[in-house]
């Protein structure tokens, strides 16, 4: 696979619009002045590997909670994230998550990823702590944004130059054409090798692969 790594200095903007692919409204899960603080651990024994929810009680919530442990190299990771459902609507290219438009990767705060050792998440030299995961859709490809901020509600207008100013890097990787519809968004993770494995995303006819690589 082959990776177009880009920098983080020059920033597009953000584009509103994409708040409505989550159910619930931004306005029952306010968020406090220190979200904006990093929370990476840089001792290895530090990372937890737990998924703790922000901003609204798991009870409220249309779509689910749920974790992905990441095996690389016989090390363990966690990845945690929101899993919205398509329930009838269109969600690629529509207002719900428009192209080329920063999206949390999935519902209510951004996935997340914790791990206690270093890796390159889609060719991004990543070291050991917790990270968000973001994404910007494309018509043919997805633009990968790897975050050391990660207590942020995860709609666009939380991505604040604050935020912006604590990515690691930006990398693309290609859409592949899933041929039966996903309903609700899952993350699953695909072993390509000895310390290597693909978090593979998929959600309505598409699906995208991240690759993860122990170093």
């Amino acid at each position: 696979m082959k990776l177009r790594i880009t920098g983080v200095a020059v920033f597009l903007g953000i584009v509103a619009g994409c708040a409505a692919e989550e159910a619930e409204p931004v306005a029952e899960a306010p968020m406090e002045a220190e979200a904006l603080m990093p929370q990476i651990a840089l001792d290895a024994d530090a990372v937890e590997l737990a998924c703790e929810p922000q901003g609204m009680p798991l009870e409220d919530r249309v779509s689910p909670y749920d974790s992905v442990s990441v095996s690389v190299g016989g090390q363990q990771a966690k990845l945690c994230y929101g899993r919205p459902s398509m329930r009838d609507r269109e969600i690629f290219g529509s207002d719900l998550v428009p192209f080329d438009t920063i999206w949390r990767t999935g519902a209510n705060e951004p996935t997340t990823i914790h791990i206690p050792f270093p890796v390159q998440i889609a060719g991004l030299a990543v070291e050991p702590g917790s990270y968000s995961i973001y994404t910007v859709p494309g018509e043919d490809e997805w633009e990968v944004i790897v975050n050391r901020s990660t207590s942020q509600w995860g709609i666009e207008t939380e991505y604040t130059e604050e935020v912006r100013a604590q990515e690691v890097g930006r990398a693309t990787v290609p859409l592949e054409a899933n041929p039966e519809a996903v309903e609700t968004f899952t993350i699953t993770t695909e072993e390509m090798g000895e310390g290597a494995v693909d978090l593979v995303l998929e959600w309505e006819n598409s699906r995208v692969r991240i690759p993860v690589e122990q170093v």
